[in-house]
């Protein structure tokens, strides 16, 4: 007696399926089933041709396929500042530039309009989820559901007023009413974003980690990016930074430290101890010159770190699949080993560890059955990545994001062969060129 073929919505049938679940493995000639926005198998081409009907099959013969990448530090909207001020140091670029712009232009329309940009061009990057840290986050959260993706919405903390709060209670007040209204949203989730030690204040931090610990949300934010940074804290509170958030009690498995580029050893092992997260972002700390991270010590002393790409004023790109090439190249100069950071570790930095440090692993990061399709394909038959003798290692030092054709969120898919599906390009291309025009006639 013969068994009919179990339904399901689509199969995607690849030359490789990289689950990075579990570590280092490559299926080729491997399919994936998807149904009810979920992957339902991970199993031989030849073997879900018989086992499954589904209502659309993709035939993906040139491609590997990969779980959605994870951008695990960004400023979505500050895409409509791209190339703005470059080739500057930090506290310049911000003081004299970012944020006299911010003041004068930010609004919830700007931060929508940005954000559905950056969306796009994440998108075609083949990244399914960023963490997010900026102004009128409800903007950006409107954004990322019209596109379509998954998006950590950072309820941003600082003392300074803007056009969207007055000060740091207002911050909170603001980003706090915002999660109690899309909390159960599937597509988004929350965390606590205090911009950095040097511009929260101690009792706003405090307030942060009893809020973090009441209602469970990760805490992102920035630390230790530049020596300047450092050198301010002992001279104000008598303390490095990082000494200063473990007094008020912010260090634990739910923060995400975004930058780290000056540690010492005990500072990494400080990191290790509390279960903390790290956001790497190789390109934004070499473009602003503000080091490079001790991305090998952090792992090697059992740190989860993801990778981010800052935002689009700093980078300039939101572009992970290059962030990983980075993260792998810097590891191996800084260190001066070639075997750190191997291909393979850089994807799961890219895609899994980002997951974790959200608390999302559960969901998403891994091709693995029972967990949200979040999928990306990347072609593997151009000129540039012929002939490939290993999937990983292309994926990171050969390939590039015009050669992601086709990505899924909750199975959903929103590239298909390099066209959005879900975004009118020529709309958003206008909305910039609009605020183009208003930010470089100031």
């Amino acid at each position: 007696m013969s068994i009919s073929p179990a339904p399901a919505d689509t199969v995607i049938e690849a030359r490789w399926v990289i689950p990075v679940e579990p570590a280092r493995q490559i299926l080729p000639d491997h399919s994936v089933v998807i149904d009810g926005g979920r992957i339902q198998a991970v199993l031989p081409t030849a073997e879900a041709r018989i086992r499954y009907a589904p209502r659309e099959r993709m035939e993906l013969t040139a491609h590997a396929v990969i779980p959605g990448l994870v951008n695990l530090h960004t400023h979505a909207a500050m895409t409509l500042m791209r190339g703005l001020a470059d080739d500057l140091a930090l506290m310049d670029w911000l003081n004299h530039h970012i944020w006299p712009a911010e003041k004068q232009h930010v609004s919830d329309q700007f931060v929508y309009d940005g954000s559905l940009l950056a969306c796009a061009e994440m998108l075609r990057g083949g990244i399914t989820c960023f963490n997010d840290m900026y102004f009128f986050p409800e903007a950006t959260a409107r954004a990322a559901l019209d596109a379509g993706m998954r998006a950590a919405i950072g309820m941003i903390v600082t003392e300074f007023p803007s056009p969207y709060a007055s000060d740091a209670q207002d911050y909170l007040s603001k980003g706090l009413a915002l999660r109690d209204k899309l909390r159960n949203t599937p597509l988004l989730s929350f965390c606590l974003a205090p911009h950095a030690p040097y511009t929260v204040s101690n009792e706003s931090l405090k307030q942060v980690a009893t809020f973090a610990s009441e209602l469970d949300l990760p805490v992102h934010i920035h630390v230790h990016e530049t020596t300047a940074e450092i050198e301010q804290s002992l001279k104000s509170h008598g303390v490095r930074p990082l000494q200063r958030l473990n007094e008020l009690g912010l260090l634990g498995p739910g923060l995400i430290a975004v930058h780290t580029v000056h540690l010492t050893p005990e500072e990494i092992a400080l990191f290790a101890q509390h279960g903390c997260h790290v956001a790497h972002c190789a390109s934004s700390n070499l473009k602003l010159a503000s080091g490079t991270a001790p991305i090998k010590a952090l792992l090697e002393a059992g740190v989860n770190v993801g990778l981010g790409t800052d935002g689009a004023a700093s980078n300039n790109r939101l572009d992970l699949l290059s962030e990983m090439r980075f993260a792998a190249l810097v590891a191996k100069g800084v260190s001066g080993d070639p075997t750190a950071v191997p291909a393979w570790q850089a994807l799961e930095m890219a895609t899994l560890s980002g997951a974790r440090a959200l608390g999302l692993d559960s969901l998403i990061g891994s091709l693995t059955a029972g967990k949200a399709a979040d999928i990306a394909a990347v072609r593997m038959d151009e000129i540039e990545t012929t002939p490939c003798y290993d999937p990983h290692s292309h994926l990171v030092y050969a390939s590039g994001r015009e050669q992601v054709s086709h990505v899924w969120v909750n199975g959903k898919l929103l590239l298909d062969d390099r066209h959005l599906t879900t975004l009118d390009s020529n709309e958003i291309i206008a909305r910039s060129a609009y605020w183009h025009e208003r930010i470089g006639s100031a």
